[in-house]
């Protein structure tokens, strides 16, 4: 049995963690005590090989990285880290307002994404961890236990990006386009705290489905109380409409031999003081004021399809949503949708490399429905080449933004984005 000495021993002190006889400010905890963890397990792995046989452990490289398990698979701890460059202009942010369209250009090269991701199992296979952390940024994003024994009920409790819409929930890694569309941004729930009861029922029949029911805090990554009493819930039920579950991944580099496909239902509501959510936490969106405990009621719903077929990939979401201002008596209804879709043209033309996908979506925003003739608008192409699959990939992408007002302003913008996307 490996055991881990007083060297690689952590504890809790105050406002300081306390490893080796040193303080360590909380804020940077989080990464260190996963690097500790991790480090301290292959150090014991490696002291105590005079007592543990060659076949006790194995080690090899798989697609989410360096795996380490147990020969009895009851262990497995999986490492990786992924970077993701980014070079931008005139900007790379999408413009959200009038004003941003007039703004001084920003011509940016980044490291928009360094992620370092620990995961597997322990005591079974069926109990499994994972936490993913934002190196550039300093946050920890995921943590999440998860109980799979069974296929059809199985539970999750910790902080993941809630399962409501597909955009949202496929990794920045996996996505077909450069980063997600401008609907992304108003209707993602993103990451919550809470607790997930979901699974896959009648698989491989016409009555294939797949739920989601989640109760979360409501406030947003990273938050440790909740602002009032009341919680958020969340519910998805997808129809497998193939009998076959849809992988959470865009670009159909499988090139499924049958038809796969899936329609979604998704609802949630919510009462806090914000109005959106992001990776940063509970914000505002344009237009609301910095909100109090319970002064907003969201209620939000979409409509969701995807497909896949021999090189071809398909996916949209309409969203609705309506904010309640308790506060200012106050109430907003908004909209939108994308369609985005991609094609490996080497199908049918011989003289397009492989490794070449085409991709394009359409976006369009709608912050106010009661307001006429006042949406944004979002038009794109994107050239993926695969070197391996999303682990080693470059994108280039081409995007065209216009925002109508309601005085007949209509200022548009190009934007050119170039990124490379690598895991290992």
């Amino acid at each position: 049995m490996i055991q881990l000495n007083q060297s690689c021993f952590i504890r809790n002190y105050d406002n300081y963690y306390i490893s080796e006889k040193k303080l360590v400010p909380i804020k940077t905890s989080y990464f260190y005590i996963l690097l500790v963890i991790f480090f301290c397990f292959i150090n014991q792995v490696i002291a105590q090989t005079d007592s543990i046989s060659s076949g006790k452990i194995n080690a090899e490289y798989t697609d989410k990285g360096f795996a380490f398990s147990t020969s009895d698979n009851n262990y497995l701890l999986h490492i990786e880290s992924r970077l993701q460059f980014r070079f931008a202009t005139p900007n790379d942010q999408d413009p959200l307002t009038f004003d941003d369209f007039y703004k001084d250009n920003q011509t940016t090269f980044k490291i928009n994404r360094a992620r370092l991701k620990i995961g597997g199992h322990a005591y079974k296979p069926w109990l499994k961890y994972y936490f993913e952390y934002e190196l550039s940024q300093g946050n920890l994003l995921d943590f999440r236990i998860m109980i799979e024994r069974w296929d059809f009920f199985k539970i999750k409790i910790g902080q993941w990006k809630t399962y409501y819409n597909r955009e949202r929930v496929i990794s920045s890694g996996k996505q077909q386009m450069v980063d997600r569309s401008i609907i992304n941004r108003p209707f993602t729930i993103d990451r919550q705290q809470g607790i997930e009861f979901y699974g896959r029922i009648f698989p491989q029949t016409l009555a294939d489905f797949t739920y989601h029911l989640s109760i979360l805090t409501g406030v947003g990554r990273g938050a440790t109380v909740n602002d009032d009493n009341h919680l958020m819930y969340v519910g998805r039920l997808q129809w497998n409409m193939f009998g076959q579950e849809l992988e959470m991944t865009g670009s159909d580099l499988k090139f499924h031999e049958k038809p796969t496909g899936l329609i979604a239902l998704a609802a949630a509501t919510n009462r806090s003081p914000y109005t959106r959510f992001s990776q940063a936490g509970g914000g505002e969106l344009t237009g609301f004021d910095e909100g109090i405990p319970g002064q907003y009621r969201v209620n939000q719903a979409l409509l969701e399809t995807a497909f896949k077929y021999k090189g071809f990939s398909w996916q949209n979401e309409f969203h609705i949503k309506s904010v309640k201002d308790y506060v200012n008596d106050d109430s907003r209804n908004l909209n939108g949708q994308y369609f985005q879709a991609g094609y490996f043209f080497s199908n049918i033309w011989s003289i397009i490399p492989e490794p070449l996908e085409v991709a394009g979506i359409y976006s369009n925003y709608n912050p106010d429905i009661d307001i006429a003739n006042n949406y944004e608008r979002e038009l794109g192409m994107a050239f993926n080449w695969f070197f391996n699959e999303h682990r080693n990939k470059l994108t280039m992408e081409i995007t065209h933004f216009s925002y109508h007002s309601v005085d007949n302003q209509n200022p548009k913008e190009w934007r050119f984005r170039l990124q490379w996307d690598i895991s290992f």
